[in-house]
């Protein structure tokens, strides 16, 4: 399996290695015929007409594959079967709380396609939703700010709710750019989480197993990883290429 968590939206990818990793797997996933990639939004008054070529224009202009389109919306999650039969998961960005909202319902679906070799790349919410536990929003822990407030998804409390259970560490993302490299560090030092990654942009995480052992970080910045030592977090750097 293979799993890439993006640390932005596709607007913030000028590294072409990103969409050439993911690709990579297409290829490897379904060769001799066209791959089956479902693109998920989060659909707000229309924006995915907006925001969908992001997506898919860095793809088909790789590779030809037939690109499934699955809009997420307030009260409307995803079709559970929309991820059977496909060889490719992305995930945009946009309010994590809607996307985990939108997807739990299909989490075990996903979880079976990944481990069975459907590549995922989630970007930015669609990071930050993999984990078993994900960090959805909140500036504050116990009170304290811990980030800015523009990076709270409406929630002021640091929530920690049960994710799509693809990786077993939370993620962060935006993590030089937005200052969310603290709140990461600070989940993990309150006890929040056990583990954490924090992404910078234009930068992703690459992982063939669901763990930290075996990692590639690919881009221009920087993946941050954070583990817990009782009170105390111990932050590690790993540069990307």
């Amino acid at each position: 399996m293979t799993i890439l968590l993006v640390g932005g939206g596709p607007d913030t990818v000028t590294s072409p290695a990103v969409f050439d990793r993911f690709v990579e797997e297409l290829r490897h996933r379904a060769p001799g015929r066209v791959p089956r990639v479902v693109v998920v939004l989060f659909d707000h008054e229309g924006s995915s007409e907006y925001f969908l070529p992001a997506y898919l224009q860095p793809l088909e202009s790789r590779i030809g594959c037939e690109a499934l389109p699955v809009l997420l919306r307030v009260n409307q999650a995803a079709d559970p079967a929309a991820f059977d039969d496909v060889d490719g998961i992305v995930v945009g960005g946009g309010p994590t709380p809607g996307y985990l909202a939108g997807l739990l319902p299909s989490a075990e679906v996903i979880r079976r396609a990944v481990s069975g070799g459907v590549a995922y790349m989630g970007f930015s919410a669609g990071a930050m939703v993999a984990p078993e536990r994900a960090i959805v929003g909140g500036y504050r822990i116990g009170g304290t700010e811990v980030c800015s407030e523009e990076c709270s998804e409406g929630l002021e409390e640091l929530e920690i709710r049960d994710g799509l259970g693809l990786v077993p560490f939370a993620v962060d993302v935006h993590a030089a750019q937005a200052g969310t490299l603290s709140r990461a560090v600070g989940a993990v030092a309150a006890g929040l989480v056990g583990r954490a990654v924090a992404v910078d942009e234009n930068t992703a995480l690459v992982l063939h197993h669901a763990d930290l052992q075996n990692v590639e970080v690919i881009g221009t910045g920087n993946c941050w990883t954070i583990r817990g030592a009782g009170p105390k977090a111990t932050v590690s750097v790993l540069p990307g290429r």
